[in-house]
This record gives C-alpha cells, structure tokens and sequence, in this order.
C-alpha cells in the first residue's frame, strides 16, 4: 500500500519532494518516479504494469506542468485513484492549470492544486483499508485543532 509521485520531469522534483514530505509526516510509504506521457509511454506503461502486477492498493499522485497529458495517460492505463498536482506556473496567465482540469470520457484523474493536499486526499483513499493511516489523519486533524485554540489563548 503507498502512494506512488510521478513526475513529468526533473524540474518537478521541488513539488514531488513537499508531497512527499507531508506524505511522510502521515506514514505513508511513497516512492517518486519520472516518467512522461509524451516523451517515454512505453516506459510509463511498464511502470504502471508493475503496481497493476503486485495486487497492492496504490494511489498515483502526477505532477505535470505544461501540457498535462501525464494524469490522464496514468488515469486511462490503471484502476487505481490518480490524483493529478500540477506545479505552479505563471506562464500563460496561469492557463497550463486546464489541462488537468479537462479529461477525456472515462477518465477520471482528479486535481488537487496544494502538495499537502494531493498527499493528504491520497492518504485519505487509503485509509479506508489501512487504519494506522487513519489514524495518523486523526492525529494531525486533532494537532491542527489544538494549535488554532491555544492561539486564541495568548
């Protein structure tokens, strides 16, 4: 069980790396791959036929700028969640955003726009198997709600 990061390139790796960090925070085992829907699919397929092949929950997080054909190739190639986390980007008014948005029929990739958020609705989805994980969503919740009354308490 672990959420698997797969970026579309090097330059990713700043935004690959926060959601891993918050996914770590959570316990939740994760691994960053680099792969890209244009330039290596045969790659990419065979990355996702091994997690298809071991019988394991797993939930993709893809982290594409640009042109973002990376979540919804994943999306249309696995039964696993895909959560889609584009970087962001002010070139072209901030327009790179649509193409996670837009997905083919029958493709269901969804977009989250934080880092901590892709990690924590990915963290979310398996938690309805793996109760420690759970758990950890739990403690976190609790620890953010104690931090916001003890600031009133100043």
């Amino acid at each position: 069980m672990m959420v698997v990061i797969i970026q579309g390139s090097v330059k990713d790796r700043e935004w690959s790396e926060k959601i891993a960090k918050y996914l770590d925070k959570l316990s939740v085992s994760n691994k960053i791959y680099t792969a890209s829907a244009h330039k290596t699919p045969e790659y990419l397929l065979s990355l996702l036929s091994k997690y298809e092949k071991e019988k394991s929950q797993v939930v993709y997080i893809c982290v594409a700028g640009r042109s973002n054909a990376l979540g919804g190739f994943v999306d249309a190639n696995t039964s696993f969640p895909v959560i889609n986390c584009p970087p962001k980007s002010e070139d072209f008014a901030g327009f790179d955003i649509l193409s996670s948005l837009r997905m083919p029929s029958n493709v269901a990739a969804l977009t989250v726009l934080e880092p901590d958020q892709a990690a924590l609705a990915a963290a979310k989805i398996l938690s309805f198997t793996n109760k420690k994980i759970g758990q950890s969503i739990k403690k976190l919740k609790l620890n953010l709600k104690t931090e916001i009354i003890k600031a009133n308490q100043n």
